[in-house]
């Protein structure tokens, strides 16, 4: 004989204080869990989206990031001419030397400075990226001083609106166009001619040379002949695979930090949880053991109270889950680790996180109502009427 699943809802129903106050408490760490997770996500997210699979960043050996790297003049040129590069519909290579370097912005309202990403790009940079439209003016001519801003950048920083000038390198420059480049760490940067750029700020060399792949599937043999040729002094990677290197700390610092508070706060979950279920069963004594006489074994009694349990906390986990969802219409900023860079990127929720997030629910409310659901089950026909 079974104990109907109806007879745990009607339970928690006619609790309804208890079972509220204990299923909020599973919500808010719940809530937790997944906003750190959702967080580290939408970090790895934003700047894997930044690079695309048939591109190629080239970077200086040992170099971390663009802004670390340096690339020679003639190292780049050999670099141009590997069969690999492709060929855009105009006949030219679509290989894009680019320089990387950080200035300090104030920011819109507060006037608190913060590291901002500078790109010199050349003609093929936006042919490269796809992912980047512009949205607002046009494009700045080349050898001039305009630039291009992000539209993260343009909301959030001063100068660098549409018509805006922001000065940095003993020059004025204009902003002349706003670029779109969804939830990526382009929106976060500020584009300019790479050979005013490397004037202005003294460099000889640029910071990495990217180009598309003619064929994707060539990218091992040129890694393995250019990281080997002894002109060069470069690596090569995956532009997908160089932006995941670049969130992996900042994403692993979240992560963890993340999840430490979220232990913590799950410990009071779960005793809220057992509180809960031991007052139950306490409150319940007389009903187990008539139950316990019409026949019903231990075990169905454990299932019951187990089932209760896991409903609890199920409920809590799917408000929490509900909650947290919202995170995703919030953009906030971080610094880069790797460039020491401010970017701007959202929360992302996904399948992964959102099937993590229940399942760590279900774990708090199995631990909180083993005990108590054992111990109802435990409890001797007699005595438990007799104490009902």
């Amino acid at each position: 004989m079974k104990i109907p699943l109806s007879y745990s809802f009607r339970n928690l129903w006619t609790r309804r204080l208890t079972t509220i106050l204990t299923a909020s408490g599973i919500a808010l760490v719940v809530f937790v869990f997944a906003s750190i997770l959702m967080l580290s996500e939408g970090l790895r997210k934003a700047l894997v989206d930044t690079g695309s699979y048939d591109n190629v960043v080239i970077i200086r050996k040992g170099s971390d990031s663009e802004v670390q790297s340096g690339v020679e003049r003639i190292q780049a040129s050999i670099v141009e001419t590997q069969p690999e590069v492709a060929i855009g519909a105009d006949g030219k290579r679509l290989l894009a030397k680019e320089l990387v370097v950080l200035i300090s912005l104030p920011k819109r309202g507060t006037d608190k400075p913060s590291n901002v990403v500078i790109r010199g790009t050349s003609e093929s940079s936006l042919p490269l990226r796809p992912q980047v439209k512009l949205v607002e003016g046009r494009l700045p001519r080349a050898g001039s001083s305009e630039i291009l801003a992000g539209r993260s950048i343009a909301k959030r920083f001063k100068g660098g609106g549409l018509g805006e000038t922001i000065r940095f390198g003993m020059r004025d420059w204009t902003v002349v166009g706003i670029f779109d480049a969804g939830n990526t760490g382009f929106s976060s940067e500020i584009w300019g001619d790479v050979d005013q750029l490397m004037s202005v700020f003294r460099r000889p060399a640029y910071s990495s040379v990217i180009f598309k792949l003619r064929d994707p599937s060539g990218f091992e043999r040129f890694k393995a002949r250019v990281e080997s040729d002894p002109r060069l002094t470069v690596e090569a990677d995956r532009e997908t695979v160089y932006y995941a290197k670049q969130s992996e700390m900042m994403a692993k610092f979240i992560r963890i930090l993340g999840l430490s508070l979220t232990m913590i706060f799950s410990l009071g979950a779960i005793i809220g949880a057992m509180i809960t279920m031991y007052s139950a069963v306490s409150n319940r004594t007389a009903e187990i053991g008539t139950m316990r006489a019409l026949g019903f074994r231990r075990r169905d009694i454990l299932f019951a109270f187990m089932v209760e349990s896991l409903l609890l906390s199920f409920t809590g986990g799917c408000a929490g889950l509900f909650f947290s969802s919202f995170m995703q219409l919030l953009t906030i900023s971080t610094m880069n680790f790797q460039t020491f860079s401010e970017l701007a990127f959202t929360f992302a929720l996904t399948f992964e996180i959102f099937y993590k997030a229940l399942l760590f629910s279900l774990i708090m409310g199995f631990i909180g109502g083993v005990l108590p659901a054992a111990r109802a089950s435990r409890m001797n026909i007699v005595e438990a009427l007799r104490e009902g």
